[in-house]
């Protein structure tokens, strides 16, 4: 069965959030630390990350939300997604030492290269332009499965799937038998199907984002409209 991750922002309602939508069918959650510059991060994520900067959610607040969604999701995989200059702030080692002590589950360092930090255990994001010695390195250094970056550019919803996942899932099937889950892009329960058709499972950010500016309620709406279409996929050969 296809995976699901939802990705959402760290907040006062965050784990109200991620336990509607882990009860609608997500099965692993991935928690923004909002960052003022973000590389990757499309508008809707700006905005997110905006409104949680203005709610004071600084790293250590971050880490209390994570704490707090822990309670809530004891069993749920919950992922922080941060980026370099806040952990370089908080102290690397002091920080992997908190999450870990709040309840994450691994780490993702949206803009930290395979090679910088490798005693940092973390999931790996690789994207179509990376070289198959790049994809390789980071499929041997990954935490439990590889992030599949669909599109190059920045987060957000896309007309139609990235006709390059077909060729990177290739391409990472041959470096590494951990599950791959492919994200950026992905945000129609059509287009989470067929990305599941070649991947182990999706990444959902902007439109998950955009179901939870709407509530608890419309974030489950949606989330299970995701898991409806991710189980009638048929799984990767």
């Amino acid at each position: 069965m296809s995976k699901l991750v939802v990705y959402l922002m760290c907040g006062r309602d965050t784990p109200e959030l991620a336990e509607a939508a882990v009860e609608a069918g997500a099965d692993l959650v991935e928690l923004g630390f909002p960052f003022s510059d973000p590389l990757a991060d499309g508008p809707v994520i700006r905005r997110a990350a905006e409104h949680a900067l203005a709610q004071g959610m600084r790293t250590g607040a971050c880490l209390e939300s994570l704490a707090a969604t822990r309670e809530r999701l004891p069993e749920t995989p919950l992922v922080p997604m941060t980026y370099s200059s806040l952990l370089e702030a908080y102290g690397w080692e002091q920080f992997a030492t908190d999450a870990r002590a709040a309840g994450a589950t691994s780490l993702i360092v949206a803009d930290l290269p395979v090679d910088g930090r490798p005693e940092l255990r973390r999931v790996q994001l690789v994207a179509p332009t990376s070289t198959d010695e790049r994809l390789r390195l980071a499929a041997e250094h990954t935490d439990g499965w590889l992030y599949l970056v669909t599109v190059a550019g920045t987060t957000g919803a896309r007309d139609e799937l990235s006709p390059a996942l077909a060729g990177l899932v290739e391409r990472a099937r041959a470096a590494t038998q951990l599950p791959l889950y492919a994200g950026f892009g992905i945000s129609t329960p059509e287009q989470a199907r067929a990305a599941a058709e070649l991947a182990d499972g999706v990444v959902v950010g902007t439109a998950a984002l955009e179901a939870a500016e709407q509530g608890a309620a419309e974030l489950k709406r949606y989330v299970s409209s995701l898991r409806a279409a991710l189980d009638a996929a048929p799984v990767p050969a």
